[in-house]
Order: structure tokens, then sequence, then C-alpha cells
């Protein structure tokens, strides 16, 4: 097979990113504009100034991407954008800019669910993964244990009931004051403390997961004695999440038999839970996850995902639109 090179787009959230990716593993050019700093006055994402940044930024930042990576337009043989997922608004930034490109360069569209993006970066990552195994997206909007029988082929094992973990982590870290984002802080601020405070955990007989209750416990903490050790607080909660997290992912491995665990998604770059889930080697489990600026949104991912639902057969038309409630198709 020939070189196959994909112009990865996205633009589901606070990030906008344009990527060259050849056959789907080797990233030629990834580029990130973030909004962080826009959105941390206001202590979250606001959807408006988001979908704003994204027009401003979009066009510079697809264009620098084929700069970094030495190639033109005409190189491109494929373009995927992310289409859900997300933030209306923002997703409609990267999908009418995508639709404009495939129809002015007549390239292949492939319109790809942001979860199996996150999936894929893993693929960048490290060259020798394939299906099947196992992978726990864990992210600001998700948490999902998903069985990856193939690249194009998913079985969701299971899915939080409430809210999703990495929104957990920005509850807790704004009661305690740290502000936004709030994963990255607790994760520096839990190094410092100890796993002391006794934390409730949810447990269904399926494999859902639900951390509304552990946040819920937090906040009645904190509130009733604003002294708490915070360290020890972020310690405690980290540990307790993560031990839910193992509990199911060891529980789906045993009963499918699958030895490669995979994590994905924003909360993935967390030092304790890379390193807790990194012990299960020792108990003859393959564990991967991807480098850290690939667990942020980034369109190297996307176009990777694109890639493997273009030799799938897939194929989007112009009549493609933003759905910010996509779900991952089994």
């Amino acid at each position: 097979m020939r070189d196959i090179l994909t112009l990865g787009i996205e633009s589901s959230c606070d990030e906008t990113s344009a990527s060259i990716v050849r056959n789907g593993r080797e990233v030629l050019s990834n580029v990130i504009h973030s909004q962080i700093e826009i959105h941390k006055q206001f202590g979250g994402v606001v959807p408006e100034i988001a979908s704003r940044s994204h027009v401003e930024a979009i066009s510079s930042v697809t264009e620098e991407a084929l700069e970094k990576a030495g190639v033109t337009w005409q190189d491109i043989d494929l373009i995927s954008c992310t289409y859900g997922p997300g933030l209306v608004g923002a997703l409609l930034v990267g999908v009418s800019y995508a639709k404009g490109l495939s129809y002015a360069l007549k390239k292949p569209l492939i319109g790809t669910n942001h979860i199996e993006g996150h999936i894929a970066a893993n693929y960048i990552s490290h060259p020798e993964l394939k299906p099947p195994f196992l992978c726990m997206v864990i992210s600001g909007g998700h948490t999902h244990l998903i069985h990856i029988k193939d690249y194009n082929e998913f079985e969701i094992l299971g899915k939080t009931r409430d809210d999703a973990i990495g929104e957990a982590f920005d509850k807790v870290a704004r009661v305690i004051g740290l502000g936004y984002p709030g994963g990255p802080k607790i994760d520096v601020l839990a190094r410092q403390g100890k796993p002391t405070i006794e934390m409730p955990k949810t447990h269904f007989d399926n494999l859902d997961f639900s951390f509304s209750g552990i946040k819920t416990h937090i906040i009645n903490l904190h509130h009733k004695n604003p002294d708490i050790e915070h360290a020890d607080l972020c310690a405690s909660f980290e540990k307790a999440v993560t031990e839910i997290l193992l509990e199911n992912t060891k529980r789906a491995a045993e009963k499918l038999n699958i030895k490669t665990i995979a994590l994905a998604g924003g909360v993935s770059a967390n030092g304790y839970i890379r390193e807790q889930f990194g012990l299960l080697e020792k108990e003859g489990y393959h564990i991967y996850y991807p480098d850290p600026i690939l667990c942020t949104d980034n369109a190297a991912m996307i176009a990777s995902s694109g890639y493997y639902n273009y030799l799938g057969g897939m194929r989007s038309d112009l009549r493609l639109n933003a759905i910010p409630n996509l779900k991952i198709e089994g």
C-alpha cells in the first residue's frame, strides 16, 4: 500500500488542533492551540467564547500543521474531523472547515467520533499495539470501559451513571480552591498528602461507574471543616477513584480473558492512575497509555482514528453535521 496522509481537525471543546499523520501511526505535525488561559477566569469552559476562539484560530493552526509537516494541500489524501461528542458550536467550526476543504480539494471526508479518537491515540504512541484489547477512556466528559474488538468494532462494557471522572476532578478542585483545570492541580497536590481520609465507593453488579457520591462526600467534608488538609483530601480522592477504575477493569479482563489494557483521555495523564495501572504488569498484564500530549484533545488522534475508519470503508459527505451527544457505536 502507498502512504496515506491524513489531515486531522479537532475542535470539540477548548483546543483547536490540526495534525498531519502518515498511515495512521506516524505524526508529521500536531499543532494545538489551547484556550485554557481564556477560560481560567470563568472557572470552566464558556461555550460561546470557545466557538469564537476556534473560528479565529482554525485556519492558521491548519496552515501551521501543513508547514511543520512539510507538505502541501495537494499532498493530503484524507480529511478527518471530530463531529461529536462535544460543544455544538465548537464542533461546527471544525466540521464546517473540514467540509469546505473536502469540497475544494476534492478529498475524502471522514467524520470521526471524539471518543474513538482518544482510543486511537494509543496507536500513535505504541506502533505495536493492535486489537483486541480493553480500553479505559477517562476524560472530562466520559468514563467508558470498552472492549476494542477491532479498529472499527467496539463493545461498551461499562460507563458512568452520573459524573465523568474528569468532571469529578474539576468539581473537587473548585471546592477546595484550586481552580481550573482541576485534574492536573489535584495530581500535583495529592503527591504532597497521604490517603488517610475514608472515601465512599459505589459498586454495581455490572461494570458501570459512579463518582457523584465521592464528589459530594468531599464537598460535605470541606463545608464542615474548611481547614481540612487539602493534600490529604486530594490523595484520598485520587486513591479511591483509581481503585474503582482498577476493580472494574480487572473484572472485565478476567471475564474476557484479555491481558492487554490501554488508558485514554485527558485523565489518563494522571500520574497516580498511570502508576497504579502499571502495577498490573506484575500480574501479567500489558498496560499502554498515550504520551501526555496525546491525552489532551488533539488532532493527531482524530487523524489516526479517521485513517482506520477510511480503511474500513467509512465515508462522510457534505451533509455531515455536528452531533454534541454522539455515542460510540458497538
